[in-house]
């Protein structure tokens, strides 16, 4: 702890200190960190900075119940859907929380930034793995074509998210500075047919549905009405291993169409 700041902050001094307004107006901020999140995240924070777990503490905490999301839906449904998506959600606070400590201890540092993008890796690789795995348990465990559903979804969902980290080492690589957290640097030309399917994309984001708050809120409605419809729920695990293809390529081609890759 820095001497200049106290080890028992008030809600004021910390929310002046870890939510500024550079924080609460990121473009890549989730949904749920504007809508909710950073509203709650503060009073965890808050009781965090008085323990002595680190900023990278609190990360391990995210990757860890992240990782559980997955193994989650083996558990009878709608059960298993339901804990999945609670568990989604302390993940997503956990990540507000870890940054916030961060900021407080001045503490970031390269290492909390590499194991904020494992727990998200974990976490939304696990999700999708255990879909798959938990249509094979339920209907046939020798039957592999489910188990490799899940795998086909799972690596799918990483390669679309590696997408991002490859254009952040395409962009260091090539001695370009970072882009700004805006999204203007994510636009594609306006009269385009590609400038228009992305702005059809923000009324129909079904590229979204493959984060871990996504995914689990889907995964639990589905296994709600696949307790009147059982057979919606294999289903569903196929349209989502089907989907995350074409999202995966909708989403190369706009960063290959967008100023982000442009050199300089």
């Amino acid at each position: 702890m820095t001497l200049d700041r106290p080890a028992a902050p008030s809600l004021d001094e910390l929310r002046a200190a870890v939510q500024p307004d550079w924080v609460m107006a990121r473009s890549a901020e989730h949904w749920t960190g504007t809508l909710y999140m950073r509203r709650l995240s503060i009073y965890l924070t808050w009781l965090l900075v008085r323990t002595p777990l680190t900023a990278n503490g609190v990360t391990w905490l995210m990757i860890i119940v992240g990782g559980l999301a997955g193994p989650a839906l083996l558990l009878p449904a709608p059960w298993g859907a339901l804990v999945a998506a609670l568990l989604a959600q302390l993940q997503m606070l956990l990540d507000c929380c870890d940054g916030e400590v961060a900021r407080w201890r001045r503490a970031m540092s390269p290492k909390g930034i590499f194991l904020d993008q494992v727990g998200h890796y974990v976490a939304e690789g696990s999700i999708g793995l255990f879909l798959g795995v938990s249509v094979a348990l339920a209907t046939d465990p020798t039957d592999w074509r489910f188990m490799f559903a899940g795998a086909l979804l799972a690596a799918g969902i990483w390669f679309n998210k590696s997408l991002n980290m490859m254009v952040t080492l395409a962009r260091t690589n090539a001695d370009l500075p970072r882009l700004p957290d805006t999204q203007a640097v994510r636009a594609i030309g306006g009269a385009s047919l590609l400038g228009r399917l992305r702005r059809l994309a923000g009324f129909v984001p079904l590229h979204r549905m493959f984060h871990s708050i996504e995914l689990t809120l889907a995964s639990l409605v589905v296994a709600l009405v696949a307790l009147l419809f059982p057979a919606l729920w294999p289903w569903y695990v196929v349209f989502v291993t089907v989907l995350i293809w074409p999202v995966t390529g909708g989403h190369f081609i706009a960063i290959w169409k967008s100023p982000r890759l442009a050199a300089q």
